[in-house]
């Protein structure tokens, strides 16, 4: 098959589009062929990339870990999907991705894909949506009339989850770069900070939930803006300045079927869009990862 692999650290520089073995479905597994892949630019200095679960070199491996496709193969001890079904969903930090046009994937990390979806919407959801939903409702406990601020709404996680917070009945403030007011306004936040003109705890009241993508000094100031029993949620890094009467949670994603169908019945209803920033085919897989700074998702279509 045809497949994008990475072959040293340090970089894009690695990337190559070349011949590779078709992966070898195990036990639980499903076979994708795959349509369309989503990725987060720095995967390729993540531990998993280079390296299995028992610390073995794994190199050449294939990223991009947001995968859409069709399964072909059904392998021993799989439940809930058929060969046939338009899936989409998560691969393995640990295991090659979706960059390729075949990935064995594990089935209870896919869900259905909606017929009103495409292959593109679809892979555009997993991480985000899995991180929006998680630090907003698992580990944030948003509920409908509370406040919230999304820093970093402008990015693929940040859109959506400012759709997320606004459908939960939350009152939703975002901030970002200025030249991304308008697309949170239409994402629905209430009100929107720009980063670049002003300190955001200058310009809001304290708020139940501070949800973090951008990290830094800004993740740093954020514990003063909690209120009593709020929480501060991190994808970033640990929080180093702890809200005094609130809880602070670093977080990595984690797959999850139910949470997966959730977010595919509202992108089938319009209630949520993912922010799709660029579309590459694979033999641009290079310029994919180098395309930082782009608002919303960079998909790779196979």
């Amino acid at each position: 098959m045809r497949a994008v692999r990475i072959h040293k650290p340090g970089g894009t520089e690695g990337l190559v589009l070349e011949d590779a073995p078709v992966p070898q479905p195990a036990t639980g597994d499903v076979m994708v062929r795959v349509h369309a892949a989503g990725f987060v630019p720095d995967e390729l200095e993540w531990p998993g990339t280079w390296v299995d679960r028992a610390g073995r070199d794994r190199t050449p491996s294939i990223p991009a870990h947001e995968v859409a496709g069709e399964v072909t193969e059904v392998r021993y001890g799989t439940t809930g999907l058929a060969v046939g079904d338009r899936v989409f969903g998560l691969t393995d930090w640990h295991r090659d991705g979706a960059a390729a046009e075949y990935v064995a994937v594990e089935a209870r990390n896919l869900a259905r894909i909606p017929q009103a979806l495409t292959y593109t919407q679809a892979a555009a959801l997993p991480i985000a949506g899995l991180t929006a939903w998680q630090g907003l409702f698992v580990h944030g406990g948003l509920e409908s009339g509370q406040s919230v601020v999304i820093h970093g709404a402008g990015g693929a996680t940040g859109t959506l989850a400012v759709q997320l917070a606004r459908e939960a009945g939350a009152h939703v403030i975002a901030t970002g770069r200025g030249r991304v007011a308008g697309l949170a306004a239409e994402m629905g936040a209430q009100t929107f900070v720009d980063l670049e003109r002003q300190r955001f705890e200058d310009a809001v009241e304290p708020v139940d939930l501070i949800f973090d993508t951008i990290g830094g000094d800004l993740l740093a100031r954020s514990a003063q803006k909690i209120k009593p029993g709020g929480a501060l949620v991190s994808i970033t890094a640990p929080p180093p300045v702890l809200p005094e009467a609130g809880r602070a949670v670093f977080f990595i994603v984690e797959p999850d079927r139910e949470q997966l169908r959730g977010l595919a019945e509202r992108a089938e209803a319009g209630r949520l869009r993912p922010h799709i920033g660029a579309v590459h085919p694979l033999a641009e897989a290079r310029e994919a990862f180098d395309a930082r700074g782009v608002p919303g998702k960079v998909i790779l279509e196979i």
